[in-house]
């Protein structure tokens, strides 16, 4: 049986001069809720998070180390078992979604200070920029939304609402650049989040081999 090391894993892939490496689910990952009383269930399983969101919603954020900041890629596993119904995801107060994957940007000389910071803390930075993969919503697949709370993030639809497993492979800079209409700055951290608390859903899925590339 494989094992997978509760510590960044560094794979080598010399023919397409790409390194990837492994972000595991080891506990560094700490939960920031939106609300006091709404907050999700996960559980880090190493290789896997688990999550259960049911009418609630929060956010599981994890600082990056000074290797991974450089990512241009990312790619990753994620399964929904049971999820939402398809909301407006431009709508404030609307807009559930099964699960998101967030992608945190500053300027290059305000990372070291930022280092370590809470994504409440970062996202307030003025530099601060999120790029955020959503399976959900009722928009059409690779669709680019603003954000209705701030105008520093934006969402691209990857997934629809329906229920399955899907293998992901993204482009932060590409999509950065579609996104925002600039090149991204210095990536300082990751967050996961499910969000049910607007149709009072129940939300049952999983993010597995999660994985930036340089």
């Amino acid at each position: 049986m494989k094992k997978l090391a509760l510590t960044a894993l560094v794979a080598a892939q010399p023919s397409l001069g790409i390194t990837a490496e492994v972000v595991p689910f080891d506990g560094s990952w700490k939960e920031q809720g939106f609300l006091r009383l709404f907050s999700n269930d996960y559980v880090q399983r190493g290789e896997q998070l688990d999550v259960v969101s049911d009418g609630t919603v929060s956010l599981l954020w994890r600082p990056l180390d000074r290797s991974q900041r450089s990512a241009q890629a990312a790619s990753w596993a994620w399964s929904v078992q049971e999820g939402v119904t398809p909301t407006d995801l431009t709508v404030k107060g609307g807009d559930d979604r099964n699960l998101a994957v967030y992608f945190v940007f500053v300027d290059p000389d305000r990372a070291e200070a930022l280092a370590g910071g809470s994504a409440r803390r970062i996202l307030r930075e003025r530099s601060a920029r999120a790029l955020i993969y959503v399976w959900g919503g009722q928009h059409n697949r690779g669709a680019i939304l603003p954000s209705p709370y701030a105008s520093q993030l934006r969402t691209k639809v990857l997934r629809g609402s329906r229920a399955g497993t899907h293998q992901e492979t993204v482009d932060l800079v590409a999509d950065y650049r579609a996104a925002f209409g600039s090149s991204p700055g210095t990536l300082v951290g990751l967050a996961i989040s499910a969000d049910s608390d607007d149709t009072k859903g129940k939300i049952v899925a999983s993010i597995s081999n999660l994985s930036l590339r340089n």
